[in-house]
């Protein structure tokens, strides 16, 4: 056996199948004392279930088994998990699969069974050193990321800090949007995706003069004008992190408006996003009950007339619905501990 200690941590997960129980005893008493952490199964199906429920990094797959063949195991496997290192093991070389079903599979090789393991071993290894440089790669990837998403949170804190008055918005606009999704019924994912847009919708505004952002009076159109460029902005800004392409349109889009007359693209009903049709409801209803530097809070009731006077012209109408079927549901007074509660804090009432 080759002295592989160096390159055989016991990170390193292996699941041996084979309908022969000798052929996988043998595997895994060979690996094993190489440092490998190594599994067995001898029923293929049983497998398919075991890399779905567990974490490997190897499998060490007999192509000939009954009921089913390994590149049929290998082609229900990549449904699901493409990352798995696949070595087919085969009785002789003219059993084993044709090349071109090889690479479709993203099988990393095939060996031909005999009394020796080196050249099984040198598969592995091979497997072992490509998994290091994965892990490697996607650590520094993880580490890059973290370090993007403190820039870009320490930049939307800086939009919400220059105004006191707006400071949460964001967070209370991604916890009523991420409310209203769910109760709209749509999947788990998609409302994360709109809950994280959320906290970001407004970071285009970074950009936006302190004259205008603070402004304690109305804009000129010239002002609204540079103010109306904070979607396309924060879109921009968002879109060098491939982990935020899906929520790039919700960031664009939540300022449009059902019939056309909104920005930055003048868009007509469903050809703007769910989720910006979501932000749009509950951003509006968040910077209507809250105070501004030109205006006080219109107050809850003011504001959840207003959704209802444009439901259906500014805001999606099944969106509007499921905010109030949202607010029926908690009752007014959870409803307003949960999403306004700053209101009560600052005014002592609800109204």
């Amino acid at each position: 056996m080759r002295k592989s200690k160096a390159t055989a941590p016991a990170q390193i997960s292996i699941l041996t199948v084979d309908d022969d129980p000798i052929i996988t005893s043998t595997i895994k008493n060979y690996f094993e004392r190489s440092g490998y952490t190594v599994d067995i199964e001898n029923d293929p199906k049983a497998a398919i279930e075991r890399v779905r429920n567990g974490k490997y990094d190897i499998m060490l797959l007999d192509f000939l088994m009954s009921p089913i063949c390994g590149d049929q195991v290998v082609e229900e496997i990549r449904k699901f998990n493409k990352d798995l290192f696949i070595v087919l093991l085969t009785g002789h070389k003219s059993m084993a699969p044709p090349v071109k079903t090889i690479r479709q599979l993203d099988i990393q090789g095939y060996y031909e069974k005999d009394d020796r393991f080196d050249q099984l071993e040198l598969w592995v290894e091979s497997c072992v050193k490509s998994i290091k440089q994965l892990r490697t790669i996607r650590a520094y990837q993880e580490d890059i990321s973290k370090a993007y998403m403190q820039t870009i949170d320490t930049l939307r804190y800086v939009v919400e800090t220059r105004d006191s008055e707006t400071r949460g918005h964001s967070e209370r606009v991604s916890r009523l949007a991420a409310a209203i999704a769910a109760e709209m019924g749509l999947n788990s994912d998609d409302v994360e995706m709109i809950r994280t847009a959320g906290l970001f919708h407004d970071i285009g505004k970074v950009g936006v003069p302190d004259a205008i952002l603070l402004k304690n009076g109305p804009l000129t159109g010239d002002e609204f004008s540079q103010i109306k460029l904070h979607p396309a902005a924060g879109e921009k800004m968002l879109s060098t992190y491939s982990p935020f392409s899906d929520m790039l349109p919700v960031i664009r889009g939540h300022h449009e408006r059902i019939d056309g007359s909104g920005y930055p693209d003048g868009l007509v009903g469903d050809e703007i996003c769910i989720g910006a049709r979501i932000i749009a409801v509950a951003d509006s209803f968040d910077a209507m009950v809250s105070n501004r530097t030109y205006r006080r809070g219109l107050g809850i009731e003011k504001a959840v007339s207003e959704l209802e006077r444009c439901k259906g012209a500014q805001f999606d109408p099944r969106a509007i619905d499921c905010f109030f079927a949202l607010m029926d549901r908690l009752g007014k007074e959870e409803f307003v501990k949960t999403f306004c509660q700053h209101v009560i804090d600052a005014e002592g009432v609800e109204g």
